[in-house]
């Protein structure tokens, strides 16, 4: 494949992905002003693109962007690090994991956000229980992928390794964990969504701070333009997260 091609390959998804948001946003103008949508339930989209400007210059946007960004951080830091983790030492432990895989499966499907008022009382009105609620939700998934990412190593691989007379650590560090690191990275991201919904979602419910507040705020006003703006920023929160994980996913994968 020449460069050309391949330079056509990827800018094709990304027109088409701007071109089908362009679409929608049309599609959803036309809604509104025909009356099909109510506007008192979903603003204009035009509304909501000038509002964009009175929420950054009066709602100390960039404040509570980078609040919510450091609580996202925090969180993501936390699963990746206790998450894979755990997820290893269930690997290793067979006993352990017979006797917790399913009690972290059911985790996974818990409404953890119904958790804050417990973690209020253990860390108080703080960043630091929107920080955990967002580490405990997004944690099963981490450790079921990590899980199943070491346990799907391939034999083969496993008897190349014995084969070279690899320590125990070597097999783990040059073939497990290499071979495992496309599906921790899947349940890493399934951490992160379940981790950035309950930090907005906290933030919103007791109206500490970031994002989250924000929404919370503008709704109480029934500013709607304004609410939709900021979930707007929520989004970006998003997409700079998940941009910054596949860079770093595809640097990983390259280097192992």
């Amino acid at each position: 494949m020449n460069a050309a091609t391949l330079a056509r390959s990827r800018t094709a998804p990304v027109l088409l992905g701007i071109g089908t948001l362009a679409a929608f946003i049309a599609l959803m103008q036309v809604l509104v002003e025909t009356g099909i949508l109510n506007r008192f339930i979903v603003p204009p989209p035009s509304d909501v693109f000038l509002a964009f400007e009175r929420v950054i210059v009066e709602e100390h946007i960039l404040d509570r962007f980078l609040l919510t960004m450091h609580e996202c951080i925090s969180a993501a830091a936390l699963l990746a690090v206790f998450g894979i983790s755990i997820g290893t030492l269930l690997y290793k432990v067979n006993i352990l994991r017979q006797a917790t895989e399913t009690w972290v499966a059911a985790a996974a499907a818990a409404p953890t956000v119904l958790m804050y008022p417990l973690f209020m009382v253990i860390f108080g009105r703080s960043a630091t229980t929107i920080i955990m609620m967002g580490f405990v939700a997004g944690l099963p998934a981490v450790i079921l992928k990590t899980i199943e990412g070491l346990s799907g190593t391939r034999h083969v691989l496993m008897n190349v390794g014995r084969s070279f007379n690899l320590t125990p650590w070597q097999l783990f560090c040059k073939i497990q964990f290499p071979s495992a690191l496309p599906t921790i990275f899947t349940g890493f991201k399934l951490g992160l969504i379940f981790a950035l919904i309950n930090v907005v979602g906290v933030e919103f419910l007791i109206n500490f701070g970031g994002l989250g507040q924000l929404i919370n705020d503008l709704a109480e006003r029934y500013d709607l333009a304004g609410t939709y703006a900021a979930i707007c920023f929520v989004i970006l929160v998003s997409v700079c997260f998940f941009v910054v994980v596949e860079w770093f996913e595809r640097w990983l994968t390259r280097a192992a």
